[in-house]
């Protein structure tokens, strides 16, 4: 969890006290501690809590576990969330945008788009339940004037989506101000969509030259 702090800070995604990222574990999750600035965090303050609410450890959990549990309750696939208020995410989150198929990588989420979810007090369960409304077939959602979310199976898997997300919140916001982003079509989409289920695996076993 450390690392992908580390990482993402590196990146410019995740700074201070804003964001915070968990992990599935056997039977409940970890979390960053609320209100301690990601520089500062190490690895023993990441708090334990279970799928009731529950935390262990003097250490309280992020504002926002609400929807980590959630997601961890309705989605068994997913084994890490990442939260961040990115730059450019949280920009086009504030306009309360869709990010549309401008670009054939808004389908790396799972879906034709990136929903914006909508607007909720932060920490609430109402902002989490609007949040697993947008991640309803997709692995990353907008947050309306808030943020990102990005899911997947391992913490690598969830912060690499969680840079593409914001590359893509990047290259949208540039693109309206120059004009009208050309759409893709459905069709194309779930060509694509289809196509990213496999894209990028390797042979298991890999000979040497």
């Amino acid at each position: 969890m450390i690392k992908t702090i580390r990482r993402l800070e590196a990146r410019g995604l995740y700074f201070g006290t804003s964001g915070n990222i968990s992990l599935r574990g056997r039977r409940g999750f970890l979390i960053t501690p609320t209100g301690i600035p990601s520089e500062e965090t190490r690895a023993s303050d990441m708090v334990e809590m279970n799928f009731d609410g529950e935390h262990r450890g003097k250490l309280l959990p992020s504002s926002e576990w609400r929807f980590h549990r959630d997601i961890y309750r309705s989605r068994p696939e997913v084994n890490a969330v990442v939260h961040t208020h990115s730059a450019f995410a949280t920009t086009v989150s504030c306009l309360r945008r869709d990010i549309p198929p401008f670009h054939y990588m808004v389908a790396k989420a799972g879906g034709a788009a990136i929903r914006c979810a909508r607007y909720a007090t932060f920490g609430t369960q109402a902002l989490s339940r609007n949040a697993l409304k947008a991640l309803q077939g997709t692995r990353a959602c907008l947050l309306a004037n808030h943020g990102l979310i990005a899911v997947g199976a391992n913490l690598a898997a969830a912060g690499r989506l969680a840079e593409e997300m914001e590359a893509l919140c990047e290259q949208y916001w540039r693109a309206l101000l120059v004009g009208r982003p050309v759409m893709l079509s459905g069709p194309e989409m779930a060509r694509v969509v289809k196509k990213f289920k496999t894209y990028g695996r390797q042979p298991k076993a890999r000979g040497r030259a």
